[in-house]
């Protein structure tokens, strides 16, 4: 009881903290922005300091000369649709991954030699350098190599980047998964068994489904640290938020304001996803009892 009394005090708070927002901006907007026909002298004395304020000028210059701002709305979109693929290949990358060496570490008793367990052992030691690879080395490193080695002749910088950080994110994507596969008690394992399936029916029916709902928390997290990862796309050219504010202070020689907005913006997606996060950790408490 005292949790979810716990719980219902935080979303009140929260609710009430953007409550007083919007009400603030409101206000702000009225007073500042509403059209009318007629004002009080205190009204127009108020909007002409504050438009013509350092802060405004600096602003308007920054973001609404030329429209600017839509450096920042168009990196915003790069930036989702960078991430939005590259979680899904790393998801992919990752499962396959985990599964790999899961399944070595589990069968190697059981496949006592021959051409399968010298396959899977290959696989095994495969993804063993690919993990030792990718967790090893920085990921704007390998994103360089994939645009200016390996696709060095393609213009697609999106492919390249979902390609790279995809890369990247399935190698941790693979740990998390493996970790929550070999978390699942080997007791399950035995029931499938019993159940007259074989490895692979046990480990889609009754073991992948238990892991990923250990590990779906940890994999939202990891999609939250892949959103501020992309924003080093600005190495190969890639316009997404963190270089759309970087153009933004080489058009008016002001870094103060576009990169004070590119943090700012940042700062709230990452609050919004893990305020999702928290939900999901919630929910999945909820339903164990």
């Amino acid at each position: 009881m005292s949790g979810k009394k716990t719980n219902k005090t935080k979303i009140r708070n929260a609710l009430i903290v953007i409550g007083v927002i919007a009400v603030a901006v409101f206000i702000a907007y009225l007073l500042l922005f509403m059209p009318m026909n007629s004002m009080p002298s205190w009204m127009e004395n108020l909007r002409t300091a504050f438009f013509g304020s350092a802060f405004y000028l600096d602003f308007e210059n920054n973001f609404i000369t030329d429209k600017r701002y839509m450096y920042i709305v168009k990196g915003l979109g790069v930036t989702f649709e960078v991430t939005f693929f590259a979680v899904l290949l790393g998801i992919v990358l990752g499962v396959i991954v985990a599964l790999v060496r899961s399944s070595y570490d589990t069968l190697k008793e059981e496949l006592k030699g021959g051409f399968g367990k010298a396959i899977l052992f290959f696989f095994y030691k495969l993804c063993g350098v690919y993990l030792t690879v990718i967790r090893g080395t920085p990921v704007v490193v390998q994103l360089m190599i994939i645009y200016f080695v390996i696709f060095a002749s393609s213009n697609n910088k999106i492919l390249v980047a979902v390609l790279a950080f995809g890369i990247n994110s399935g190698a941790y994507v693979a740990e998390i998964i493996r970790g929550g596969i070999m978390s699942v008690d080997k007791g399950q394992f035995e029931a499938g068994r019993s159940l007259g399936f074989g490895y692979v029916r046990t480990m889609a029916f009754i073991i992948i489904p238990q892991a990923f709902k250990t590990v779906l928390p940890a994999l939202a997290n990891e999609f939250i640290v892949l959103i501020k990862e992309t924003s080093v796309s600005g190495y190969v050219g890639l316009q997404e938020l963190t270089k759309g504010g970087d153009i933004i202070r080489s058009r008016t020689y002001s870094a103060f304001m576009p990169l004070i907005a590119v943090a700012v913006i940042y700062l709230v997606i990452v609050m919004f996803f893990s305020w999702l996060v928290s939900l999901l950790e919630r929910r999945l408490k909820n339903s164990e009892r």
